[in-house]
């Protein structure tokens, strides 16, 4: 059996505008050997070559971005066309998904990046989305991102909210 096994880093930036930044998101990238990236609230709403480099070793060369609405949200998956067969699959405001063939072994996987929103009305909105999701048993999914929930109140880190 020819099993691999992926790192993926997922973390909400709160946004990824300033050198601060991207050195620590560089840091954390070198840290934990990922394999793929995923990045929620980048506050972002485009991406090229050129910018992904502040922040990724050149190894990370294929992405694809949910962009922000103005100065909120916002979400990339960035990986190594080396290690991946990248394609985006599906997008919304909430995700983006992504269909992931290893060059090592064949497998394919789909990644879910989820940068759910804030307000109440759109969290229901969210959630009406995500409960109503119909994924064959027979498809490997993972999903990351930051679902902007908590179990209780006092989970919050932050009194108040809905």
């Amino acid at each position: 059996m020819d099993v691999r096994k992926w790192i993926i880093l997922c973390w909400n930036v709160r946004g990824i505008n300033s050198d601060k930044k991207w050195h620590a998101i560089k840091d954390r990238i070198n840290d934990s050997f990922c394999d793929i990236i995923c990045l929620q609230e980048t506050k972002r709403e485009t991406f090229d070559d050129a910018y992904i480099r502040n922040f990724c070793p050149p190894s990370f060369d294929q992405y694809v971005v949910l962009p922000s609405v103005g100065a909120s949200g916002g979400a990339i998956v960035i990986s190594k066309s080396s290690l991946f067969l990248g394609s985006l699959v599906f997008h919304n405001s909430f995700a983006l998904s992504v269909e992931f063939n290893s060059k090592h072994n064949g497998d394919s996987f789909l990644l879910t990046n989820v940068y759910a929103p804030c307000s109440y009305l759109e969290k229901l909105s969210f959630l009406d989305w995500f409960k109503n999701i119909q994924m064959p048993d027979s498809v490997n999914w993972i999903i990351v991102g930051d679902f902007n929930l908590c179990r209780s109140p006092d989970d919050r880190n932050k009194p108040g909210g809905p």
